[in-house]
């Protein structure tokens, strides 16, 4: 705490001399004051914590069955150098493949107008279906982009697989 010293008078002879008086001032309380605040604050705050977004796995033992329309599908190939080709219908027809960007006017666009003509088509925009086929010389962020796309669109049914080579080369299948 605080204390005042007094100082002893040099002249004992002059009665109104004016005494010095030293003071200290201990500044312990106040550094621990300082530190069970600090120490209250870093206990009391919660950091924050990373969020991961969630992937569907699916159970690969049983083949898919689901009934799904051609005209509601898209289906979206990942190259390298953040190429995005794209096709609409099934791989049997020998759809013409289109290529795009990642950016607004890009992907999302087509994922827009694709679930608008698929809510005239069917009346809910719930049956359209996104297939992304990454291949290998693409990279992981374009997955991760293609995969906000769906989350930023609500896209209600999208599947990922592997990629067909034929379809990279727009050429039919061998044998057709």
């Amino acid at each position: 705490m605080a204390e005042i010293e007094k100082a002893k008078p040099a002249n004992k002879n002059k009665k109104n001399a004016f005494v010095k008086r030293n003071t200290r001032v201990d500044l312990t309380p106040m550094v621990d004051l300082g530190f069970l605040l600090i120490t209250f604050f870093v206990f009391t705050t919660t950091l924050s914590l990373p969020t991961v977004m969630s992937l569907n796995m699916p159970f690969d033992k049983v083949l898919p069955s689901d009934p799904i329309c051609e005209s509601c599908v898209l289906t979206i190939l990942l190259e390298k150098d953040n190429v995005v080709k794209y096709y609409e219908g099934t791989p049997e027809n020998n759809p013409a493949i289109k290529e795009t960007t990642f950016d607004n006017n890009g992907i999302r666009n087509i994922i827009v107008q694709k679930r608008k003509a698929v809510q005239k088509l069917k009346g809910s925009a719930d049956d359209f279906v996104m297939i992304i086929k990454p291949t290998d010389e693409s990279n992981f962020q374009n997955f991760v982009d293609i995969i906000d796309e769906v989350a930023i669109n609500n896209v209600k049914h999208y599947y990922t697989t592997e990629i067909n080579d034929n379809l990279i080369r727009n050429k039919p299948a061998p044998g057709k």
